[in-house]
């Protein structure tokens, strides 16, 4: 970027390249490159801003990114893959250009950490293929709660502002 904040054509053209290869593929570049678009405002970007984002959430880098702040208790795919897929039957999911935060605010929004604590929790492969009792079941389920909603938080915190038009 240039002293006065402001991107220049080539710039512009480099990101714009980075994000349809797939080389910004992280949701701390991703976020980088969204405010210095934001700022230019134009309608070129959101094309490839909309597609970076959807490749991101697709191709299982937010999931990645979310087990890497859940070591202790996995990030459940379910769980994410149902929020896509709430997303995608949410008619209003076009108020965003911003497919992640879609997702990521639909988890929130839904409970779906909850929902899919509990459910993984209550599966007997997570207890050795015995049947857990309610209160192991109950126990399990509040720490991927707790695990899960903070790493939640911390990806959430990513946006100020909610991405909308």
């Amino acid at each position: 970027m240039g002293e006065s904040g402001r991107i220049s054509q080539a710039e512009k053209d480099q990101l714009i390249a980075a994000l349809r290869t797939k080389r910004i593929n992280t949701l701390l570049e991703l976020r980088r490159v969204e405010r210095m678009f934001a700022q230019l405002g134009t309608p070129d970007l959101t094309e490839p801003m909309t597609t970076a984002w959807q490749y991101y959430v697709n191709s299982n880098q937010l999931l990645n990114e979310l087990r890497s702040l859940t070591r202790n208790y996995p990030f459940s795919s379910a769980c994410l893959d149902d929020a896509k897929q709430r997303v995608y039957q949410d008619p209003a999911s076009n108020r965003s250009w911003n497919y992640c935060w879609l997702v990521l605010i639909k988890i929130h929004n839904d409970q779906l950490i909850k929902v899919h604590a509990q459910a993984q929790a209550s599966l007997p492969s997570m207890w050795g293929d015995r049947n857990p009792n309610s209160e192991t079941i109950s126990q399990l389920s509040n720490a991927f709660i707790m695990e899960w909603s903070w790493a939640l938080g911390q990806m959430l915190r990513n946006w100020d502002v909610q991405p909308t038009a």
